[in-house]
């Protein structure tokens, strides 16, 4: 996981309509950057509603939310869809981002050691440093916990 008070590494990633997107776009605003393991998984999707319930109030205080896996652009494109979530799904299927923010580790999958995302989510300020950062948090837990953080 990488450290708070460092600069949040910049990364160009397509979001789900094909769309490059970057972080340095972002510049001026804060940024919930998320990264979680899977489209359509019940974690997952509990966070990501949960994102999208509390998405005004995120807005009201300046800040965008960001989602990253490795999942292709057609399944976040779906996975929009399906719980009409209002903000910005990035695919990194090289694990582009998800390693330069050292969320790529091994995990304990029914007693097997797998690669994997672990559910991760950072807080970048305006100026795109790194204010706080959060590793293996709660799904259901997390998006309330970012939006008391800002």
């Amino acid at each position: 996981m990488l450290e708070v008070g460092m600069k949040a590494p910049d990364f160009q990633l397509m979001n789900q309509e094909g769309k490059e997107v970057s972080l340095s776009e972002y510049k001026g605003k804060k940024v919930i950057l998320y990264f979680y393991p899977r489209d359509n998984t019940p974690g997952c999707t509990k966070q990501a509603c949960g994102f999208a319930e509390l998405y005004p109030q995120f807005q009201e205080k300046g800040a965008v939310v960001l989602g990253i896996s490795k999942d292709s652009v057609t399944s976040h494109q779906k996975f929009k869809e399906k719980y009409q979530l209002p903000f910005t799904l990035l695919s990194d299927p090289q694990l582009q981002a998800i390693q330069a923010y050292d969320v790529w580790k091994e995990k304990n999958m029914y007693g097997k050691k797998v690669m994997g995302v672990v559910r991760t989510t950072y807080l970048i300020d305006e100026e795109g440093m790194i204010v706080k950062a959060f590793d293996k948090v709660k799904a259901a837990n997390n998006p309330q916990q970012m939006l008391d953080e800002i």
